[in-house]
């Protein structure tokens, strides 16, 4: 498809609808008429704070391509985002702080619905932050399932994390209660703690809202787990394609934590990218046409003809 065509094609979106046992789980589809997402079907995972379409179908003003399921739906991709247990539209009524196994099974029942809906294809997917562990334990659990799989700002034991290293000061208080408040400024100390500049103003108040439009508060599962529970994926049991996307300002994701991950990665199909300019939310940042120019090309790579 050329730049022109895919830059013509329509967007449409639409909702979806699954459970996980008792949860309804919210599900959104942005596709550009291709039979099936032709060239793949990708389901996106959202992190710890914040609601799927906010994170992955977010419209900015002056801003083009803010959307990154729509870009990808330009390009003859099927793409699908889901708000986990406790998010958005999703169930949040029950008593449990939707930590990421339970996220990793909102991501089966999300997989097998769209499975269910537009074929038995396997399916793209990327994670980032804390949707970067839920994604993985489910391409652990189901390899079945996945075609490749994409992890952005992601951490396996923790080490080098300075993020964590503060976080951790509360863990009591998160370990106390299942859903913790945020509000405006906690999403603007998102994108300045780690290294200020590397996204626009106009992109975190356009994310701000659009989070906050949903949720006022989110569950406290994954902080819990992230700070007391690490490493909560193995390396070793993770059999498909993988791809791991680093910032390089992300304080989050240690960057010799990451690396002692890849090494582990038993599948030689495999990738490390270092993001220049960037740090946590990748698609919010200054320099997102990089990460979708990264993650396309990995979706897009074609199966090696030889494997000796």
């Amino acid at each position: 498809m050329s730049e022109t065509s895919s830059a013509e094609s329509k967007v449409v979106g639409q909702e979806h609808w699954t459970r996980n046992g008792d949860a309804k789980l919210f599900l959104w589809e942005k596709s550009a008429g291709h039979p099936a997402g032709a060239k793949g079907t990708i389901l996106f995972v959202h992190g710890s704070s914040m609601a799927s379409q906010p994170t992955f179908d977010l419209s900015v003003p002056g801003r083009p391509d803010s959307s990154v399921m729509e870009w990808f739906a330009r390009r003859g991709y099927d793409t699908w985002c889901v708000d986990m247990e406790g998010y958005g539209r999703s169930t949040k009524d029950r008593d449990n702080n939707a930590d990421i196994a339970r996220g990793a099974e909102d991501c089966f029942a999300a997989a097998s619905y769209i499975q269910a809906q537009r074929g038995e294809r396997k399916l793209l997917v990327y994670g980032i932050s804390s949707g970067a562990l839920r994604a993985a334990l489910f391409a652990q659990r189901h390899p079945e399932l996945v075609q490749r799989l994409a992890l952005d700002a992601m951490v396996w034991t923790g080490e080098g994390s300075p993020t964590l290293a503060e976080r951790r000061k509360k863990l009591p208080e998160f370990q106390a209660k299942n859903r913790r408040p945020i509000d405006k400024a906690f999403v603007y100390g998102i994108f300045n703690r780690d290294h200020p500049g590397t996204a626009e103003d106009r992109t975190i108040e356009a994310f701000a809202d659009a989070i906050l439009a949903l949720d006022d508060s989110v569950p406290t599962g994954t902080y819990v787990d992230m700070c007391s529970k690490l490493p909560v994926v193995d390396p070793e049991k993770i059999a498909v394609p993988t791809i791991v996307m680093r910032g390089q300002w992300d304080g989050i994701a240690g960057i010799d934590d990451l690396l002692a991950f890849f090494k582990r990665l038993p599948n030689p199909d495999k990738q490390f990218a270092v993001m220049p300019g960037i740090s946590h939310a990748s698609f919010q940042q200054k320099n997102y046409l990089l990460v979708y120019h990264i993650l396309l090309g990995f979706f897009s790579q074609p199966e090696p003809v030889y494997r000796g």
